[in-house]
């Protein structure tokens, strides 16, 4: 049986129909498979490889890593350094309010622990989100999913969970005093990329204030430098209570984590004691990845350079869209949502790309629409390159 024959016999699949591409090496923003093609990756892994594949200070620091030690105990029992230095790191880059770091595994996992803080933070029991919103695929993460039919064949799930229209300032007078927290992107990921209408971030901010509901920013997808700064929100000049981390955050290795005022994350710790658990949350091996990309990261002028690459590819663009074979872009710094003319030619662009050695993806909740994230660190030479073989797959539907 080959490998190939494996995949499909042995692994459970999130959906049939998988590229099933048999990646044997990736470097920079390349992927190569066993029949020695290269493919120029445009997509970032959904956004994980903000610094591009096996960057030479995070394969330095996981080898040193390695060399001392691995998993040795639970989280939260043992001082592990990389755990210390990252999360000393990640607060002295955010607003002072924001000076504890809790370590898990993944973006689903961070919404969970800042879904439980909140309940035991404000003693409420409601929690808001906003319809077409992705926050992971657990179950609580999957209470707040905004999209039915993605979770209707898992009910029942958690009660109390309400949904908002996402830019309707009118939808804010339903947040109250029964609210433990809203939960939200700053820019919709997985219904397009959808931005906030001007005012509407602050407008939350005020009303999650008024009413003592704890604000939750979920940067999974749009933090750490894709949106053009660091974190998404210091666009809008506001401070969330409770900032969700992963993809990006592990550099390549599963890392997530949720952030909040030391006063509200100490509520964790008692009444009950091990208010939240984990086992592997924070590897060391992780970490020391984390602390490298960060490194990596704030290295002068890269994350500035989101907003330009950005426009650079949007400017490349232009020409499908005058031919009609786009409809719009959306973009915010270096995530591109673009819409098809024709939604039904999604598959067929999909298939196109790989054929022309450029990987893209489609958006869950917007079926016109395919997306552009490449690694932050994409230079001018590749972003033509991958731009070539995406016009020419463009062209080919």
């Amino acid at each position: 049986m080959t490998e190939r024959e494996m995949f499909y016999r042995y692994l459970g699949l999130p959906a049939f129909g998988p590229m099933a591409l048999d990646i044997v090496k990736a470097e920079g923003v390349f992927l190569y498979d066993s029949d020695g093609r290269d493919y120029i990756d445009m997509v970032s892994g959904i956004s994980v490889s903000n610094v591009g594949h096996r960057h030479p200070q995070v394969m330095e620091a996981i080898k040193k890593q390695a060399d001392d030690y691995l998993y040795v105990n639970v989280y939260g029992e043992f001082i592990h350094s990389p755990q210390v230095r990252l999360a000393e790191k990640l607060c002295s880059l955010l607003p002072s309010s924001l000076d504890s770091v809790y370590f898990v595994n993944s973006g689903a996992e961070a919404i969970e622990g800042a879904m439980k803080l909140a309940k035991r933070f404000t003693g409420r029991q409601g929690i808001t989100a906003f319809k077409n919103a992705y926050h992971g695929s657990t179950q609580g993460a999957l209470s707040i999913l905004g999209n039915e039919a993605m979770k209707q064949a898992f009910r029942p799930l958690l009660p109390g969970i309400s949904f908002l229209e996402f830019n309707n300032f009118h939808d804010l007078e339903k947040i109250d005093s029964h609210t433990a927290c809203v939960i939200t992107e700053t820019t919709q990921s997985e219904a397009g990329l959808i931005p906030p209408e001007d005012g509407f971030m602050f407008g939350l901010r005020k009303r999650c204030s008024e009413t003592g509901a704890l604000l939750v920013i979920d940067d999974v997808q749009m933090g750490l430098g894709r949106t053009g700064s660091l974190f998404s929100f210091e666009h809008y000049g506001i401070v969330p209570d409770i900032l969700v981390l992963a993809k990006a955050l592990g550099a390549g290795l599963p890392l997530g984590a949720f952030i909040a005022s030391k006063p509200v994350m100490d509520t964790l710790a008692f009444d009950p004691q091990l208010g939240h658990i984990t086992t592997f949350g924070g590897h060391p091996l992780s970490c020391a990845a984390s602390l490298a990309g960060l490194e990596v990261l704030l290295q002068p002028g890269l994350i500035g350079q989101a907003e330009e690459k950005g426009r650079i590819i949007e400017e490349m663009l232009a020409p499908a869209l005058q031919n009609g074979i786009i409809s719009s872009i959306r973009r915010k710094g270096l995530a591109l949502g673009i819409d098809l003319a024709d939604a039904s030619k999604r598959k067929a662009l999909l298939d196109a790309c790989l054929q022309q050695g450029v990987l893209t993806d489609y958006y869950l909740f917007k079926h016109a629409a395919f997306r552009i994230a490449p690694p932050l660190v994409i230079s001018r030479e590749e972003i033509n390159e991958g731009m070539d073989r995406l016009l020419k797959a463009l062209a080919s539907i």
